[in-house]
């Protein structure tokens, strides 16, 4: 079997057997077809820990759009996905390189940005022209984002009847397809009625652009909400940057410094695994001990 028959099927996999999303596809493909121009499409018995060592070399010394080298995150990515079709094929019994010896590049684990309690009053204090729609959905978003800890491909994605005005909650379909229950806040609910309750047009998303010239309205796509919560930034003094996924940080720490336990924490993000939440117990460790050399036996 040559790499790119190997690839065909562990992409068809992916798709039907495990569910993947459409992006998680696209970047398994993106990755993998870089392996397979690299190898000259190589028969996958022939890949060999040689193999993997010159790719490994070939990813270090590789530009991205901007002519600067592949960071380590992006090296990585290339070799998750490689790993992960090898673990495909190991599985099938079909005769390729151990999974095992794909070693990734070690980095330094970096906390995440998130806001501190007063940082989140200071960002949530927008005061939007109530007259204006855009600033009201704005509003709107920022108090969505803080509510529910959604991901901004998933908040671009929802539609109005997501929302279940009755039980304050919605179910999101996220990474891997799987869906969780999220919980809307009397804030978010009010900032959304209120964004609601200008709007004219039949658009099913809930959170759409307005284009004053032609009145023609298009979804948000994740770069607008971007550039939006940036802007609000700026407009109530943050100094940190400032992204959705900070919102999202901001969410989960709030959560566990106010008491909620790892696993509710988790199933409120959409984590896969408890491994991947478990870093924003760093964070609230460190946050505590700042909280401890502030206040603690000062004279």
């Amino acid at each position: 079997m040559n790499a790119q028959t190997a690839i065909n099927q562990f992409l068809e996999y992916c798709q039907i057997e495990k569910g993947k999303s459409p992006k998680t596809l696209e970047n398994y493909r993106h990755y993998l077809n870089r392996f397979l121009k690299f190898t000259k499409n190589i028969p996958i018995e022939k890949i060999s820990s040689q193999v993997v060592r010159t790719y490994r070399l070939y990813l270090h010394t590789l530009k991205d759009g901007h002519n600067e080298n592949l960071s380590a995150k992006t090296q990585n990515y290339h070799l998750i996905a490689l790993r992960a079709m090898l673990k495909y094929l190991h599985k099938n019994d079909i005769k390729t390189i151990s999974p095992e010896k794909i070693e990734l590049i070690k980095q330094p684990s970096h906390l995440p940005e998130f806001l501190e309690h007063d940082e989140i009053k200071q960002f949530l204090s927008y005061q939007p022209n109530l007259k204006n729609i855009s600033e009201v959905r704005d509003y709107a978003i920022i108090n969505m984002l803080f509510s529910t800890g959604l991901r901004v491909s998933e908040l671009a994605g929802l539609n109005r009847e997501d929302v279940s005005q009755i039980r304050n909650e919605m179910a999101i379909t996220g990474k891997g397809g799987k869906t969780r229950i999220v919980f809307l806040s009397a804030e978010c609910l009010e900032a959304l009625n209120q964004y609601q309750k200008l709007r004219r047009d039949l658009n099913p998303r809930l959170f759409v652009s307005h284009h004053r010239k032609n009145n023609i309205v298009t979804p948000l796509t994740v770069r607008s909400i971007q550039r939006i919560i940036k802007k609000i930034g700026k407009i109530t003094g943050i100094t940190k940057k400032i992204t959705p996924h900070t919102l999202r940080h901001s969410f989960a720490t709030d959560l566990l410094i106010n008491g909620a336990d790892l696993r509710s924490v988790q199933s409120l993000l959409g984590h896969s695994s408890i491994t991947t939440t478990q870093i924003y117990t760093n964070l609230t460790d460190q946050h505590l001990k700042e909280i401890h050399g502030k206040y603690h036996n000062k004279k």
